[in-house]
């Protein structure tokens, strides 16, 4: 053999390639997989169920005029309750709600509720309870006051805010 030319040697792997998967890191994954959803899990079961009421868009016709014979109670700020803008006590809110209710016949027990902004949530509950412990079919929750509306003595503005106190005269 010459010196300037070398002989290729081929060399044979001592087994064949392996074609086999490596699962090691696939169990690692599937691991991590299930505990993240094993934490997951249980946070995404603490929903509340909220009835909503479906809407029928009307086209065009006015809003029923508000009947003077709906009961409307109201919880201001402090607290205190007023049925159809008369203020009564705590102590006698379920009693004269149960009268006014037992006028009624039974498809029209239907009690609305407008609570202030800064009112007391359990103060508002409650209303409703003592409502329903009255006799009240249907409760309702009113979020703006009609046109027509007395706020405790006060005519209500057309946007339905309380109008605004009178200039003072000047001389």
């Amino acid at each position: 053999m010459s010196r300037g030319h070398k002989q290729r040697q081929w060399v044979k792997p001592a087994s064949a390639p392996n074609s086999e998967i490596n699962v090691t890191p696939l169990v690692d994954v599937v691991l991590v997989l299930l505990i993240i959803f094993m934490v997951v899990t249980p946070l995404l079961e603490k929903d509340i169920l909220v009835r909503v009421p479906e809407t029928e868009v009307e086209e065009n016709q006015p809003p029923p005029e508000p009947d003077d014979q709906q009961i409307v109670v109201q919880v201001d700020k402090s607290g205190a309750y007023s049925i159809n803008t008369e203020q009564i006590p705590a102590s006698d809110y379920v009693a004269r709600l149960k009268r006014m209710l037992n006028a009624k016949k039974p498809d029209e027990k239907v009690v609305f509720f407008m609570a202030d902004d800064a009112a007391n949530y359990g103060k508002l509950v409650v209303a409703l309870d003592g409502a329903r412990a009255a006799g009240a079919k249907i409760l309702g929750m009113a979020t703006e006051l009609p046109q027509n509306a007395v706020i405790q003595g006060t005519q209500a503005t057309p946007d339905g805010a309380p109008p605004a106190p009178p200039a003072p005269p000047t001389p």
